[in-house]
């Protein structure tokens, strides 16, 4: 009989752990949402937390405007819960395997008011991120779309949605305070390509640029010397290269106003279309624009 109770008890023991298993909700694992940049993400891993498991498909330093989906991308893709992309012609290069992947691909500009958005070519500049005011709109664009696929947890989105947008409220206090530090004569910023409108249009500072909005055709002797000679008559201080794009296009025109005889100074990296590193300070959203604003006053002053 001792031999029947233990068997029994260790069934009944058993029965229990399947039990016990089998009870916990399906839905327990956390979303797994990708991004195509690494702004995106960032922005999801904030509103999202412990709920979302995140992957940015673009690292640092990688152009979006040039970036070609590999095989193991759009694998990483088809097992996605979510897709989040930017839009606006940003990911030029992998918009077609995007449009393949139907409902669960959905690009985080699409409730910015068109009258905010910039024209260029036949859509828009799509550098958004630049103004924090239209990137708060993202913000609420990725809260809903997390909680339309997780209506359970919507409640946790919004509370962290609103936590973030607070802190997108303080950037902007601190940008619009460094950018206004700077002489309004001296408020010209000057960069390889032309992704900073939506900042110059939110803080007031004029930008140049080698390359237009697009990467995708890179600026010839003609653009370079136009530059070089806008530079050498308004003796702007300093230019900037940009961490996604290759720094030989602003040393090129650091040459040509130099033999037009004026020293224009590198005043910098600024984050464009990429943020910093992991585990540093411009590996995030807020920091890579205060970083931005910060090391454009200080060259500029």
């Amino acid at each position: 009989m001792k031999r029947r109770n233990s068997w029994l008890e260790n069934c009944g023991s058993l029965l229990l752990i399947i039990v016990m298993w089998t009870a916990v909700p399906a839905d327990a694992a956390p979303l797994n949402v990708l991004a195509t940049t690494g702004m995106i993400a960032d922005v999801a891993a904030n509103v999202g937390g412990d709920l979302v498991s995140m992957t940015a498909l673009m690292g640092p330093g990688v152009d979006p405007h040039l970036y070609q989906a590999t095989a193991g991308d759009v694998g990483r893709m088809r097992k996605a819960d979510i897709i989040l992309y930017n839009g606006l012609h940003l990911e030029a290069g992998i918009q077609k395997v995007l449009e393949k992947m139907d409902e669960k691909a959905v690009a985080v500009t699409d409730d910015i008011p068109r009258e905010k958005l910039l024209p260029w070519e036949n859509t828009y500049d799509p550098h958004v991120w630049m103004d924090p005011s239209l990137w708060k709109i993202v913000v609420g664009t990725i809260r809903d779309i997390l909680s339309a696929r997780d209506p359970e947890h919507a409640d946790t989105y919004r509370q962290q949605a609103a936590a973030y947008l607070e802190q997108l409220e303080d950037l902007n206090a601190h940008v619009s305070a460094q950018i206004a530090s700077i002489p309004e004569a001296r408020r010209t910023l000057i960069t390889a390509h032309d992704a900073f409108n939506y900042f110059s249009q939110a803080y007031d500072i004029e930008v140049r640029a080698l390359m237009g909005i697009s990467t995708e055709t890179e600026a010839g002797t003609k653009d370079v010397q136009d530059l070089a000679a806008f530079i050498a008559e308004t003796r702007v201080k300093a230019m900037f290269i940009e961490s996604s794009v290759p720094e030989k296009y602003v040393k090129a025109v650091q040459k040509a106003v130099e033999q037009k005889g004026f020293d224009v100074q590198i005043g910098g990296e600024l984050f464009s279309d990429a943020m910093g590193e992991e585990g540093t300070p411009e590996g995030t959203y807020i920091g890579m624009i205060t970083h931005n604003a910060d090391t454009i006053a200080r060259a500029l002053k």
